[in-house]
């Protein structure tokens, strides 16, 4: 595969998720609800999935969509980047990997 790219940058990672209709979501892992997020882009139809679902436990699975500002909060708050392929002329791939940030 073709280099990666690492985005720490906030406009240039909603511009990257924006080209490929991907929208911010969290996932809560942890065994007491709402105590340990995961971050996530989901895309495509995923994005656009019907959000008012009967109530349920906090850490029941699935996704919540969020806004940029809380989504780059989390990801500040754990230094993260995104992890991206190479921007290739008439195709869009939305392979991507949040990691730590390099020391």
């Amino acid at each position: 595969m073709a280099e990666t790219r690492l985005l720490t940058d906030h406009d240039e990672i909603r511009t990257w998720a924006a080209a490929r209709m991907g929208s911010p979501a969290v996932v809560d892992i942890s065994p007491q609800g709402g105590t340990q997020p995961m971050l996530r882009l989901v895309f495509d139809q995923h994005a656009y999935q019907d959000q008012d679902r009967a109530e349920r436990a906090a850490n029941a699975g699935g996704y919540e969509l969020v806004e940029w500002e809380e989504w780059f909060r989390l990801f500040e708050e754990a230094e993260l980047a995104l992890v991206v392929g190479p921007e290739i002329e008439g195709r869009r791939d939305s392979f991507h990997e949040l990691v730590r940030r390099p020391g």
